[in-house]
């Protein structure tokens, strides 16, 4: 079963339970936004495979996060400020450029990942991240979930600076434990965690 959904190209990948604000002035995303408010409705956030985020349709990665409207203001004329929040993955099917340019996808919903809890080899992700998230407050979704492996694989995912490529990758990994010791390893490899212990 697929199910039509505008589609959001972005430089950027937005991952279940994460927060995107976003800047919306394009007629083609204003009316798509006024529509998702209208009838309480959601559209899809998909990395960019290539081209850009103004102008002509870009193609979109494949795999991409259901984004829910939290808030909505209007503070500069001519620009929706959102609240975005992510919720279910999903995998494009087809899609097809509107006559406005907007670009709508033939999605399918991709399982949610398993709540599995934090193996011990992973647990010096813990305090590192309880820290992170002190210091940027309200700017990542409560509640917070540091027992869950697949939240907290989500979070580093979204937050780490690493290219928009990688970050993808990431979303589309369906083995939260792997993509937890991937995120370890690069925080070993700079010296943002202590390495293990032989």
């Amino acid at each position: 079963m697929t199910e039509r959904l505008p589609l959001f190209p972005l430089n950027t990948v937005l991952f279940p339970e994460g927060r995107l604000p976003l800047r919306v002035f394009e007629a083609r995303y204003m009316d798509m936004v006024t529509r998702c408010l209208r009838e309480g409705a959601a559209f899809g956030v998909c990395a960019i495979a290539a081209g850009e985020e103004v102008g002509a349709a870009a193609v979109p990665c494949l795999v991409g996060t259901e984004a829910r409207i939290d808030d909505c203001d209007m503070s500069e004329p001519g620009i929706l400020s959102l609240v975005t929040r992510g919720e279910r993955r999903f995998r494009i099917r087809d899609h097809e450029v509107q006559p406005d340019g907007l670009l709508v996808g033939e999605v399918s919903w991709l399982p949610d990942l398993p709540h599995e809890d934090i193996p011990d080899a992973q647990a010096d992700l813990i305090p590192l991240l309880t820290g992170i998230l002190g210091e940027l407050g309200d700017r990542v979704a409560r509640p917070y979930r540091l027992d869950d492996a697949a939240w907290v694989g989500a979070r580093y995912s979204e937050l780490l600076p690493i290219p928009t490529k990688a970050r993808q990758a990431l979303l589309e990994l369906d083995d939260v434990v792997s993509r937890l010791e991937i995120i370890q390893t690069y925080l070993r490899q700079h010296q943002l965690l202590p390495n293990a212990v032989p």
